[in-house]
């Protein structure tokens, strides 16, 4: 499996814990899905758009599509760092865990995406 596979793999199963599993998935992120709108929310903002991104990636092998998965990854990891100047957000172990997921899975898409074209 090359490096973009593994980067749009981990985004897909990213997605599936989130559709599959949604209090879980805001519960390890430190969000309240406290109603049924909530869970909701989170199986499709957490879940499926990461899902379908990731699969679609994994199935079409298109530079493009690893392109856009990487770019979402660091798109995240930029939020994650602006997040630490703006909202304070106390980081543990698992917001860094996170932060270090994103940098390492969107370098590789995008390193990958580079090397296809």
């Amino acid at each position: 499996m090359n490096l973009a596979r593994v980067s749009s793999a981990a985004l897909m199963l990213s997605g599936l814990a989130g559709v599959l599993t949604p209090t879980k998935v805001a519960s390890s992120l430190d969000l309240t899905a406290s109603s049924g709108r909530g869970v909701a929310e989170t199986r499709a903002g957490l879940g499926g758009t990461y899902a379908a991104l990731g699969g679609w990636a994994l199935l079409s092998r298109r530079p493009a599509a690893h392109t856009a998965v990487g770019v979402m990854w660091l798109g995240a990891a930029a939020a994650r760092i602006g997040a630490l100047l703006v909202d304070d957000p106390q980081p543990d172990g698992t917001y860094w865990a996170y932060l270090a997921a994103e940098l390492g899975f969107g370098s590789l898409a995008i390193v990958s995406a580079m090397r296809a074209v």
